[in-house]
């Protein structure tokens, strides 16, 4: 095809939308097929606008308009990607649920009249096809995707409160099936290339090099739409009305028992499934419609969507402003535990760089190798990865029992015990057998950098690198820097921590930084209740329902009673009385009850414990000299134990430990679970009012005692009527 004609169409396509340049060109074959381009100009990927839709309708008119086109190859302008999902920023200019409703139905009508071309319509998909780029490939009569590694398709809506709104809902079902389909859209799942092959979201999967020859193949021959495999188990399950509503019901009993009835999307999304299969299309697409409008202007999604704009904001962010990041070429790791496992893995696995680790001895070496070694194994028996790449990116890791090679580190990352004076040698150590411009990052969750680095020769060098376990699955990061840590290191830290995939906030030096000081009031009060004879389940079952991932005690189980334990005090040294722990806690430890890893705890664990249903320990209670007489509703055990963390997040804030509000929430969402649906502490207390929050404090200050008093930026908020994002 001609440059001529390339250029003409461009043109026709700008002038249908009022002289923008249009984010699709048509461009004719010589052997009958057009190839509609999806370019979005001046973007890195693709994302569908409001406003594209009237470019979209015109080049279908003028597909519909030309006999000479005979098919239709749907594919991208950019490199490695096809259409990221729809722009979400159009929706906070919705005013109402019916504007939102609207934009779901013209999204409806585009993609209708695209699967509704007489001529076969193929999509060649290479790279993210989530969201609305997938609603808008199911759309086409066929679907080709390539077999790269950056090929992902999915609809993760559910993520931000929402649902598919372009007949996801829809279309999905008739592809995949409705238990797959439910699946993939109650989770946000997103299948690779071999995985929607499978479950026939694609036709074909092909090499990249060969992806548009195919599709256009396939549009030639007018032969695709195979039908997907039925197991005897889908056509029980999903051949009649009966097998449809055990599913039905099934789904909504585990949404129900995963979300507590936090999180609105997933039920509206069961609702719009069952209208278009059980009632008619027409209705599923108007539910579809409807229910996204509801959801759109729900607080859920919001919060949700907020958030997901803080942490795309948070991504480009540097270290220090106009301080550039130091390259690194190779990482080093201090201890071979859990935590150096996992900080070696994600540096191997994420980061792509090489990494030695150092431990005192062979066994330590062993386990961290394991580490790397079983995560990407469960990869490869799950086809998610070949076994060459997996040979490939252990290769990346190795160890040692001694400093060789250690010479051309970049960056060292200890993990050793939460001992100062070990902590510091590790400083020196490094000094002696590293290059001078070589970071020492320390692990420490509590320990202050200060301190580590106080013998340092280079302590512009030492800076906190704090992560959360399990290291391959927490997202968060905190980058604590000392008053003498130099801008470049703080840069190239939070560099390094968002290769390895961590979200980073830099937080201030002072005794448990941010996520461990605002998480120790919380911890105490959930034990100062259990003191007073609220049960173990009680209180746990109290913040699962308020939309933590788990309860407090279980938490202090999972992390180690012991850690608690020794936090507790550092805390209290430093920040004062409010950070006491409950001294009855001293027999837990003296009783080597210090949770899961000792098979002893708050819960049962071994032996002892029945599958299913987590058991607390009744002997817990005896030893605690605990007598239950339950007085407290579930609304009032949650309230004290969250309003001491909004209380201590507040301080925090106020005295320079985070930078902004914005970081705050996303340390506690990303870092201890705080739930999204809320947007972290600062939104809560914003969504709640601060003069209510300092009434609360106050009120339950009379009956407990100071623990409970507002601090003082908390109160100066609400005198002010300010919000914490002002």
């Amino acid at each position: 095809m001609s440059e001529t004609t390339i250029t003409e169409n461009k043109n026709q396509s700008e002038s249908n939308s009022d002289n923008k340049q249009s984010a699709f060109i048509l461009v004719r074959q010589e052997n009958g097929i057009a190839h509609l381009v999806m370019d979005v100009v001046g973007e890195t990927m693709n994302t569908l606008k409001a406003e594209f839709s009237d470019q979209i309708s015109a080049m279908l008119k003028e597909i519909r308009e030309d006999a000479s086109i005979t098919g239709v190859v749907l594919l991208s302008g950019k490199a490695d990607s096809f259409v990221a999902g729809a722009d979400i920023t159009m929706l906070d200019d919705c005013e109402s649920a019916a504007q939102a409703t609207a934009l779901s139905r013209q999204a409806q009508i585009i993609f209708d009249q695209l699967e509704n071309l007489k001529i076969p319509v193929v999509a060649a998909i290479h790279g993210a096809c989530l969201g609305g780029g997938l609603e808008l490939a199911m759309a086409c009569h066929a679907r080709v995707c390539s077999d790269s590694s950056k090929t992902a398709l999915g609809l993760p809506e559910v993520q931000l409160g929402l649902l598919p709104g372009g007949g996801g809902t829809q279309r999905l079902p008739r592809l995949v099936g409705l238990q797959k389909s439910l699946d993939m859209m109650l989770t946000g799942k997103q299948l690779r290339a071999k995985q929607a092959l499978k479950a026939g979201l694609v036709d074909e999967v092909v090499p990249q090099s060969i992806l548009v020859q195919v599709a256009e193949e396939l549009a030639l021959s007018g032969k695709f739409g195979k039908k997907r495999q039925l197991t005897l188990m889908d056509k029980l399950l999903e051949g009649n009305s009966l097998g449809r509503k055990v599913v039905y019901d099934q789904a909504r009993k585990t949404v129900l028992a995963k979300t507590k009835g936090n999180y609105p999307a997933p039920l509206k999304i069961i609702d719009c499934i069952k209208a278009g299969i059980e009632k008619s299309p027409a209705i599923g697409f108007q539910t579809e419609a409807d229910h996204f409008g509801e959801l759109v202007m729900s607080p859920e999604s919001k919060q949700l969507r907020q958030l997901f704009f803080a942490t795309t904001e948070m991504k480009k962010e540097q270290g220090v402003a106009g301080v550039a990041a130091a390259d690194i070429h190779k990482a080093a790791v201090l201890g071979g535990g859990l935590m150096g496992g996992g900080i070696a893995f994600v540096t191997a696995t994420k980061a792509k760089v090489p990494v030695r680790i150092k431990d005192i001895n062979h066994k330590g070496i062993s386990h961290a190798l394991k580490y790397s070694y079983d995560i990407l194994n469960k990869r490869v028996k799950r086809r998610f990865m070949r076994h060459s790449e997996m040979q490939k990116q252990l290769a990346n890791i190795t160890g040692t029992v001694e400093f060789t090679g250690f010479k051309g580190v970049d960056i060292v990352v200890e993990a050793v015990f939460e001992d100062l004076s070990l902590k510091q040698q590790m400083v020196l150590d490094i000094e002696k057998h590293c290059k001078e411009s070589t970071i020492f990052a320390s692990n420490t969750s509590s320990l202050p950098i200060g301190k580590i680095a106080e013998k340092a020769a280079r302590p512009e060098n030492v800076i906190g690198l704090h992560y959360f376990s399990p290291v391959d699955k927490m997202p968060l990061a905190e980058i604590i820097a000392h008053e003498k840590t130099s801008d470049e290191t703080i840069s190239t830290t939070v560099a390094f921590a968002k290769k390895q995939g961590k979200t980073p906030i830099v937080v201030k030096d002072k005794a448990g930084f941010y996520v461990n000081r605002i998480l120790a009031p919380y911890m105490n009060e959930a034990a100062n209740i259990l003191l007073a004879g609220e049960g173990v389940d009680k209180i746990d079952h109290a913040l699962v329902n308020f939309g933590f991932p788990v309860g407090p005690l279980q938490l202090l189980d999972e992390v180690g009673i012991d850690v608690g334990s020794k936090i507790g005090p550092i805390l209290q040294a430093e920040l004062g009385e409010r950070f006491t722990p409950p001294a009855a806690f001293s027999k837990l430890i003296d009783d080597s009850r210090l949770g899961k890893k000792a098979n002893k705890g708050f819960y049962l664990y071994g032996k002892k414990a029945k599958k299913g249903k987590k058991q607390v320990d009744e002997s817990v209670y005896s030893l605690l000299n605990i007598s239950l007489k339950p007085q407290l509703s579930e609304q009032e055990i949650a309230e004290r134990c969250v309003y001491m963390m909004l209380n201590e997040a507040m301080r925090c804030l106020d005295e320079g430990i985070i930078r902004n509000a914005r970081d705050g929430d996303i340390g506690t969402i990303f870092g201890i679970g705080f739930p999204p649906f809320l947007g972290g502490p600062f939104q809560y207390i914003d969504t709640l009012g601060a003069d209510k929050v300092v009434a609360k404090l106050n009120h339950w200050a009379n009956l407990h005692g100071e623990r409970f008093k507002p601090c003082d930026a908390l109160v100066n908020l609400a005198e002010q009527g300010k919000s914490c994002y002002q």
